[in-house]
């Protein structure tokens, strides 16, 4: 699951969200707070729907947003986090079709 890390722009902490409230499907008002008490700023925001990037492969037929165009998803592209190397290929576990790093299986001795 990925959050959303909201960062103060004054002190540079961590602000949770008090409170928020569904204006609209597309459209929810949060209440931000900074969790450093001797900064305390509080603020109003708006986390909006904008854009369709990917069709929903379970379509409800009242959910209509513009689909994105190409300047968007590549915007999109470049905002995800590069892929890093995965928990499995840390603890040496081999991804299959993965020739080149694959040890080959150990060989039993029948006696």
């Amino acid at each position: 699951m990925s959050t959303y890390k909201l960062v103060c722009p004054h002190c540079k902490s961590r602000m949770r969200i008090r409170t928020s409230e569904g204006r609209h499907i597309f459209l929810r008002v949060a209440y931000l707070q900074c969790t450093t008490e001797a900064c305390g700023w509080s603020v109003r925001a708006e986390f909006e729907m904008t854009h369709e990037l990917s069709p929903s492969g379970m379509p409800d037929p009242a959910v209509r947003l513009p689909c994105a165009g190409g300047e968007l998803r590549q915007a999109a592209l470049r905002a995800e986090p590069a892929p890093s190397s995965s928990l499995s290929e840390k603890r040496g576990v081999r991804r299959k079709g993965n020739a080149a790093s694959a040890s080959p299986a150990p060989q039993l001795n029948k006696a």
